[in-house]
Order: structure tokens, then C-alpha cells, then sequence
């Protein structure tokens, strides 16, 4: 893929292992400038050290906002009021939180004179999505980089390998757990480290990001696999 021209680029930056490994891509790949942006929808001690964090890693600056009023009263409530859960089990809590976080970021991008925005989602889900069509109906003439689409990056080892062989440190989360945790204001959400391997089932379940009546589902089959069980052994 023929890579565009780019001089400054506006990244959105949680502070993760991604998009630390972001910061520094871009600058060798693009040969740009980065400003990483935040917005504070509820992550809590999560942003406590993110200026710090993001100049550790490359870029020029850190710019963040907190909208977790915005978040909690034109986005949560109306998912809320709609009942909207994924497959009847998944708060989509976190993922509407990506289309505010996408309008501040191109408004950042504006600002700044910047001619790109950045994002760190996957090339297979529906998060990449949510960004990029909020930043091309906001403002169609910043150019769009997805590093999960170009590199060659494909596994957390990955990402940590290169960010020791560049220099930067390693976040402190990545380098002692092999889980990821996503926060916003009402929800919570963790996948597990393989999560990109199809054929890996996670070891862990995070009861609390299912709807009262999914858990009522867990626990009817649980019972019933119980009651087979005891069948089995009479």
C-alpha cells in the first residue's frame, strides 16, 4: 500500500500498548509529527499519566478533554432509554463512546493544522468503523491512517518487541498482564490477550458486562447442565 504524505497527524491515544507502538510508528513510517489526543469518558486513574506517557513515547504533545458529561447525557442515557444490547448480552457502552471521541479528535486535527488522523483499531472490527465514518462525514479532507491495517505488528509480543527494540518503554499494564481493560462511565469491558486467534476460547468471564437477562440465561443452562449431569450418573 502506497502511503500518503503526511505532516502532522492527531492520534487517538488511550495510553495502551497499541497506541504506544502507534506513536513511534507513525513517526518512522510518516515521518510526521504526532499529537496524541484523549477524551475522559470515565476511565478514571486510566488518564492520570498520559502526558507523560505519550512524550515518553514520541509524541509532541497531549491533548485532553473531558466529556464525561457529554458522554453520560447525549450517548449512556439514550442507549439506556433504547435498550441497546448487542445480541442481547453486550453493553454497547464503550462502543459509543468511539463517535464522540472521533468528533473531538477532528476537531483537535482542525485546530492544530494537522492533515491526518489516527486511530488504533483492528482491521476486522466494528470499532474502525464507528472512527473513520465520524472523521469522513466531519470532515472528509483529513487523510486516515489505521496502522492495524499496514504493519506488520500482529500479537502483543509483537508490539512490546518492537517497542524495546526502538528504545521507548513498555506500559506498565502491557508488561504485567496479558489482559486488556476498557472503562467508560457505566461499563467495563476486558478481553484476554489471544483474543485475535480465532480458535482461542478466553479463560475468563466478565459477568458484569452481561444483561440481567443473559445472566439469567447462563444460569437456567448452567442448572440444566447440572440436572443432566446427575441423570447421567443415576
Amino acid at each position: 500500500m502506497e502511503k500518503v504524505s503526511v505532516k502532522k497527524v492527531v492520534l487517538a491515544y488511550s495510553g495502551g500498548l497499541d497506541t504506544s507502538v502507534i506513536v513511534s510508528w507513525l513517526r518512522e513510517n510518516y515521518h510526521c509529527e504526532v499529537i496524541c489526543f484523549t477524551a475522559d469518558v470515565g476511565q478514571g486513574e486510566e488518564t492520570a499519566d498520559l502526558p507523560a506517557r505519550a512524550k515518553a513515547s514520541g509524541a509532541s504533545k497531549l491533548i485532553q478533554y473531558d466529556l464525561r458529561e457529554e458522554f453520560a447525557s447525549e450517548y449512556l442515557w439514550p442507549l439506556i432509554r433504547s435498550g441497546a444490547i448487542y445480541e442481547r448480552k453486550y453493553l454497547l457502552g464503550t462502543s459509543a463512546a468511539r463517535p464522540l471521541i472521533a468528533k473531538y479528535q477532528v476537531q483537535v486535527a482542525e485546530q492544530e493544522g494537522a492533515d491526518a488522523v489516527a486511530h488504533g483499531c483492528t482491521g476486522k472490527g466494528n470499532d474502525q468503523v464507528r472512527f473513520e465514518l465520524t472523521y469522513t462525514a466531519l470532515n472528509p479532507r483529513l487523510k486516515i491512517i489505521a496502522p492495524w491495517r499496514e504493519w506488520n505488528i500482529r500479537s502483543r509480543e509483537d508490539a512490546v518487541n518492537y517497542l524495546k527494540s526502538h528504545g521507548y518503554a513498555v506500559p506498565r499494564a502491557a508488561a504485567r498482564r496479558s489482559t486488556a481493560a476498557t472503562a467508560t462511565s457505566g461499563t467495563f469491558r476486558m478481553k484476554a490477550a489471544r483474543w485475535r486467534m480465532p480458535t482461542m476460547r478466553p479463560k475468563m468471564r466478565c459477568s458484569i458486562c452481561q444483561s440481567p437477562r443473559s445472566k439469567r440465561r447462563t444460569s437456567r443452562n448452567r442448572s440444566r447442565s447440572r440436572s443432566s449431569a446427575a441423570m447421567r450418573w443415576r
